[in-house]
């Protein structure tokens, strides 16, 4: 009995569904400070992305609309080869369940968990397939990451939302990839936040949410005296991804939130 008191201490010790970012996983955050309470669903679970022992990055997750709220990440991006593995959030379940990312056919073949019980709080490989104009869309993308580890990370289904896939693999890959490499220039630090607005729509039969926007927003460290900022946003039914401030696109999450005012980062970030 002893021995199972104390596992389970050690279980929710190091917890990868934690109580706050701020106690659990803050390096992920400009100032350590995560975006304040505007954005925050019903049924919120923080989540610190742990691979192989290691946290990768952060998640704001919404257990009943089953997408990420948002995910907050460093941007280091490296070469490397596309993970091929999806991976699923354990303890989404309970915190009795491991606290790294596993695949779905581990859960259900070494944990005796069935596929209800993991689709509960969160989506399964199930609610992805046979899309039409959809695909699976990475908040935090693995081509920011500079390792195979890091990479295989963002491959969490806790990271994703259906996203239309000309934006995808248009506009917003666009963005990814070439606008941030020009933005970071003579940056030393840049902390990412990407996130989805939900939407009226679902997929696989009303269980996950298809969000109404996508937006990305960035913060970095030229100096300990220099920081610059920039963000943008994209309607997920359009090819088109617009520039704004940092500034601009908290008050357009305000609005379309309809609740208290977005911050996003810490007031040091410049919002003009």
């Amino acid at each position: 009995l002893l021995l199972q008191v104390s596992a389970s201490c050690l279980w929710l010790g190091r917890s990868e569904v934690v109580t706050s970012f701020e106690s659990s996983c803050p390096q992920f955050f400009f100032r350590e400070t995560p975006p304040n309470e505007a954005l925050e669903p019903e049924s919120p679970a923080w989540i610190c992305q742990r691979y192989k022992n290691q946290y990768y990055f952060a998640t704001l997750y919404d257990t009943k609309r089953r997408i990420p709220v948002y995910s907050a990440y460093l941007y280091q991006p490296g070469p490397g080869t596309r993970p091929k593995t999806w991976l699923v959030e354990p303890q989404l379940m309970g915190p009795i369940y491991p606290k790294t990312m596993e695949r779905e056919w581990t859960l259900l073949n070494y944990f005796n968990v069935s596929l209800e019980q993991l689709s509960k709080s969160q989506a399964i490989l199930q609610d992805y397939k046979n899309l039409t104009g959809l695909n699976r869309g990475h908040l935090n993308p693995s081509s920011h990451h500079p390792d195979s580890s890091s990479r295989t990370a963002t491959f969490t289904l806790t990271n994703i939302v259906p996203q239309d896939e000309k934006l995808n693999g248009g506009a917003w890959n666009n963005y990814e990839q070439q606008t941030m490499i020009r933005r970071t220039q003579g940056c030393n630090t840049t902390y990412v936040i990407v996130g989805a607005v939900p939407g009226n729509n679902y997929i696989a039969k009303g269980r996950v949410n298809k969000p109404s926007h996508i937006w990305s927003s960035a913060c970095c460290e030229v100096d300990t005296n220099h920081r610059k900022a920039w963000a943008v946003i994209a309607e997920n039914d359009k090819n088109e991804v617009q520039l704004l401030t940092l500034g601009e696109l908290e008050d357009v999450l305000t609005q379309l939130y309809g609740r208290d005012q977005v911050s996003l980062f810490d007031s040091d970030c410049p919002r003009e």
